[in-house]
C-alpha cells in the first residue's frame, strides 16, 4: 500500500498521529510509548530498573515489578504506589496554555513534573487536566514527568472503584492516552455539537478560557471528515455567557443542509473545526439522532426503528485475562475486533462494567457501531452518594458526547443503587443531544430511557439442581411459550420488592415498568475457549447433557442454545435490543477459574469458535429465521406442521424463498420451499407441512434463506422416534 492510501485510511479510521499536529495555533504533544517505572511504599522512587509501555497496565512492566499473581486489591498492596517516569523537551515554552492529559489512569493518580507536583485526581474512568506551566524548566531543556497511581485500596470512599464481583484482580495503570497541549488565550477548552436533524443544524456550545477581557471572534469550518469537502464556515455570531468556572460559553447554530446521516450502514463522519486568534481546536461529529418510541418499544434511529443487534465488551475483564498482553492498545487489533464484531450482523455492543480506551470509540464511530457505555458500577458503595456519581458522570459525558457511535449512557450494571438515578437526573441535562439513561436494575428515570434485561433461563436448572427434568424436555419448557423478558427492574427493583415479587427464570414479573427493553444479557451457558465450563454452568452441563461430554460437545451445545435463545428473544419483538454476552471478556480455566468467557478460540489472531460463528452469526442476521419445533420428539411417519418466523430489521421489503430440508448424514427425507415477503421493519410466519420419515433417529432440520447472497440458516435437531 503506497503512502498516499496509508494515509487516507488513517484518515477514514480517525487515528491520530504522534509528535506535533499541523496546525499552527495548537500543538499536541504524545506522550504514548516507552516510559520507566519503579514501585515505592509512597515516596517518589531513587531508580528506575524497569520499562512499561504508556497506556498499558503495571503487570507489563519489565522486568516485571511484581511477582507474577499479585493481587493489586490485597491488603499487602495498599501502600503501593507504581511511578512512571519520562522526559520531554519543549523548544518554546511561551504559550498560555500547556496542558497534560491523562484520559484515563487507575487507581488515584499524582503527577509530578521536575519534583513538583502538579496535582493528583482519585478518579479512575474519566480524564484529568494538569497545567505545567509553572513548573517547566527553560526552553530547550529536558524535563522530567513523573506519573503515580496507586492500587485500589487507596480510593477515597467517596470515589467508586469499580469492582466486579466475577474479576480477581485491580491491576492499575494508565491505561489510556497521555498527551500535552499548547495553546494560547483565548483557548477553547470543550466543544459540544449536538445534531438537530429536524432544522438541518448543529448547535455548537464551546467554552473557552480568556484574559480579562471577553471580546474576540470565534471562527468555524464544517468539513466532510474523510473527503476534507468544506460544508460551512463564518464567524460565530452567538450570545456569550460566562460559564461558574469563569469561562465564556459560546452558544450558536450551524446550518447543515442536505447533510448527510451517520449510521452502522453508513457511518458518516464530519469535522468542525473553531479557531480564536490563539487557538484551533478540532472536533469530530456525526449527523444522528437517537431515542425509544415508547409506544412502538424500539429504538428510533435518525427517526426511523431500528432494532439493535450486538455484544458485550467486557475491556476490565479482559484486561485479567492470560492471553491479553497489549492487544487493548494496539490498533490493528482494535480496527480487527471492530470489524469481526460488525461481520457478526452486529449493529451495537455494550461496553459493560467498563469503558474501554479513547482509541475504541474512535474505531466504533469510524465503522458504525452503537455503544451503550456503562459506567463500571456492579454493587453501591455506600458512602459513593449521588453528588459523588454525577460529579464523574459529568466528566464522562464531556468526554463522550460528541461521539456518534455512543447512544445510550448506563450507569451501572444490574445494580439496585438509589444513588444512581438520582445523579442520572443531576447529570441528564448537560447532554444537548438527550441520550437515554440505563439504569440497571434501579428505576429508571424517564418513561423514555430503556430498561436492562437479563433473561438467564439456563439459570432454572441451576437453581433447581436437585428437581428432576421435565417431562417435555427443556426446549419445549424455555420456548413453548411467549414470554416478555425478565431478570429487570420489573422484578429486581426496590419498587417491585415492597410488593412481594420474587425473581424467576421462567416467570416474568407484572409490568411495573413498561419501557423499552434491552436484553444485554441473557444465555447462562458460558464455556471457556477451550470449551470447558465455567463455575456457574458446570452443573447445567451435567444436568442437561451428561457427565461425559467433550470439549467439542459442550461448544457445540453452546453454539445451538445460544443460536436458538437470540432467534426466540429476537421473533417476538419483545426487545428493542438483543445483545449477546459476552463478545470479549477473560477465558480462565485454570484456577482460579473464571464465571464467564467469550466465543474466541485464538484472541490474538480473532478467531471465532467455528460452531458459535456458524450457529449464531445466522441468528442474528438482519433478516432474521427462527424454526418453531421444540417438542422434545415427534412421532415416524407423521405430517408435522412448521411454523418458521421470518422477521425484517431492514427498512425496506424482504422478497425471498424459504427452503426447508431435513437430513441426516448428508441424506436428504425431506424438503419443502415457500416465497415470502415481509414489510420493513415487519415480521411473518410462514407455514409448512413435512413428512417425516419412518426411520427413527436424530435429524437435522434446517430453514434457510439468502440475503444478499449469504445463506441464513436456522437450525434444529429432530428426535424422531
Amino acid at each position: 500500500m503506497n503512502k498516499i492510501n496509508i494515509y487516507f485510511l488513517l484518515l477514514l479510521l480517525g487515528l491520530s498521529t504522534n509528535g506535533h499536529s499541523e496546525q499552527s495555533l495548537r500543538t499536541t504533544i504524545s506522550l504514548n510509548g516507552r516510559w520507566s517505572i519503579a514501585k515505592t511504599s509512597g515516596e517518589l522512587p531513587q531508580n528506575y530498573r524497569s520499562t512499561i509501555p504508556v497506556p498499558g497496565l503495571v503487570d507489563m512492566a519489565m522486568p516485571r515489578v511484581d511477582s507474577v499473581g499479585t493481587l493489586y486489591n490485597s491488603k499487602e498492596s495498599k501502600g503501593n504506589w507504581y511511578w512512571h517516569r519520562r522526559s520531554f523537551t519543549l523548544k518554546e515554552n511561551n504559550f498560555d496554555i500547556i496542558q497534560l492529559k491523562v484520559f484515563k489512569a487507575m487507581y488515584y493518580t499524582k503527577v509530578y513534573l521536575n519534583k513538583h507536583l502538579v496535582g493528583e485526581n482519585a478518579y479512575c474512568f474519566t480524564p484529568s487536566y494538569y497545567d505545567l506551566k509553572p513548573y517547566l524548566n527553560a526552553a530547550g531543556q529536558p524535563n522530567e514527568i513523573v506519573i503515580g497511581v496507586g492500587t485500589i485500596l487507596m480510593l477515597p470512599d467517596t470515589i467508586h472503584n469499580g469492582k466486579d464481583g466475577e474479576k480477581l484482580y485491580s491491576t492499575p495503570g494508565i491505561y489510556d492516552n497521555v498527551e500535552l497541549t499548547l495553546a494560547n488565550k483565548p483557548f477553547i477548552s470543550n466543544v459540544q455539537v449536538a445534531p438537530d436533524l429536524i432544522n438541518e443544524q448543529v448547535r455548537v456550545v464551546a467554552e473557552v478560557q480568556t484574559e480579562n477581557s471577553s471580546s474576540f471572534d470565534l471562527k468555524y469550518e464544517v468539513s466532510e471528515l474523510a473527503s476534507k469537502k468544506v460544508c460551512s464556515q463564518g464567524v460565530a455570531k452567538a450570545k456569550l455567557t460566562k460559564g461558574e468556572d469563569g469561562l465564556s460559553i459560546l452558544d450558536f447554530e450551524v446550518a447543515m443542509k442536505g447533510a448527510k446521516l451517520w449510521s452502522p450502514e453508513s457511518p458518516f463522519m464530519y469535522k468542525l473545526t473553531l479557531e480564536t486568534s490563539g487557538d484551533k481546536k478540532e472536533t469530530q461529529f456525526a449527523m444522528r439522532s437517537f431515542r425509544f418510541d415508547t409506544l412502538k418499544k424500539c429504538a428510533l434511529l435518525n427517526e426511523k426503528p431500528y432494532y439493535l443487534r450486538g455484544t458485550n465488551i467486557c475491556i476490565f475483564r479482559f484486561f485479567e485475562d492470560p492471553s491479553r498482553g497489549d492487544l487493548p492498545w494496539n490498533n490493528s487489533w482494535i480496527i480487527k475486533i471492530n470489524q469481526k464484531i460488525k461481520g457478526m450482523y452486529w449493529n451495537a455492543m455494550r461496553y459493560s462494567i467498563g469503558f474501554p480506551p479513547e482509541r475504541w470509540y474512535e474505531v466504533a464511530d469510524s465503522l458504525g457501531i452503537l455503544v451503550q457505555d456503562e459506567y463500571p458500577l456492579w454493587g453501591a458503595q455506600s458512602s459513593v452518594k449521588d453528588r459523588h456519581f454525577a460529579h464523574e458522570f459529568t466528566r464522562w459525558m464531556r468526554e463522550r458526547w460528541n461521539h456518534p457511535s455512543v447512544v445510550i449512557w448506563d450507569a451501572q450494571n444490574e445494580g439496585l443503587s438509589k444513588e444512581s438515578g438520582k445523579a442520572i437526573e443531576l447529570s441528564r441535562k448537560l447532554d444537548l443531544s438527550n441520550r437515554p439513561w440505563d439504569n440497571g436494575w434501579s428505576e429508571p428515570q424517564s418513561p423514555t430511557d430503556p430498561i436492562e434485561s437479563h433473561p438467564y433461563l439456563f439459570n432454572y436448572f441451576k437453581r433447581n439442581s436437585t428437581k428432576p427434568l421435565p417431562e417435555e424436555g427443556y426446549l419445549k419448557l424455555f420456548f413453548g411459550v411467549v414470554r416478555n423478558p425478565n431478570n429487570d427492574p420489573n422484578d429486581r427493583s426496590a419498587t417491585v420488592s415492597k410488593k412481594g415479587i420474587v425473581y424467576s427464570p421462567l416467570q416474568p414479573p407484572p409490568l411495573t415498568f413498561n419501557n423499552p427493553s434491552i436484553i444485554n444479557e441473557y444465555g447462562y451457558l458460558w464455556i471457556n475457549r477451550d470449551g470447558s465450563s465455567v463455575p456457574q454452568t458446570d452443573s447445567i452441563y451435567v444436568k442437561l447433557w451428561g457427565k461425559n461430554l467433550s470439549n467439542t460437545d459442550r461448544r457445540t451445545i453452546y453454539a445451538k442454545n445460544i443460536a436458538m435463545l437470540t432467534e426466540y428473544w429476537r421473533a417476538y419483538r419483545k426487545a428493542a435490543g438483543v445483545l449477546y454476552f459476552c463478545g470479549l471478556g477473560y477465558s480462565r480455566p485454570a484456577p482460579p477459574r473464571g464465571e464467564t468467557s467469550d466465543a474466541w478460540i485464538n484472541i490474538e489472531k480473532l478467531q471465532y469458535e467455528p460452531q458459535f460463528y456458524k450457529y449464531v452469526r445466522s441468528s442474528f442476521a438482519p433478516v432474521g429465521l427462527m424454526i418453531e419445533a421444540w417438542e422434545k420428539s415427534y412421532k415416524s411417519g407423521t405430517s408435522l406442521l412448521l411454523p418458521v418466523h421470518v422477521l425484517n430489521d431492514l427498512g425496506e421489503t424482504y422478497k425471498g424463498t424459504i427452503k426447508i430440508i431435513l437430513q441426516k448424514e448428508g441424506k436428504v427425507y425431506a424438503k419443502a420451499q415457500g416465497k415470502v415477503k415481509v414489510d420493513a421493519y415487519g415480521k411473518q410466519i410462514v407455514n409448512f407441512n413435512l413428512d417425516l420419515p419412518k426411520s427413527k433417529g436424530v435429524y437435522e432440520l434446517k430453514a434457510q434463506i439468502q440475503l444478499k447472497g449469504e445463506p441464513v440458516t436456522s437450525y434444529r435437531d429432530l428426535t424422531i422416534e
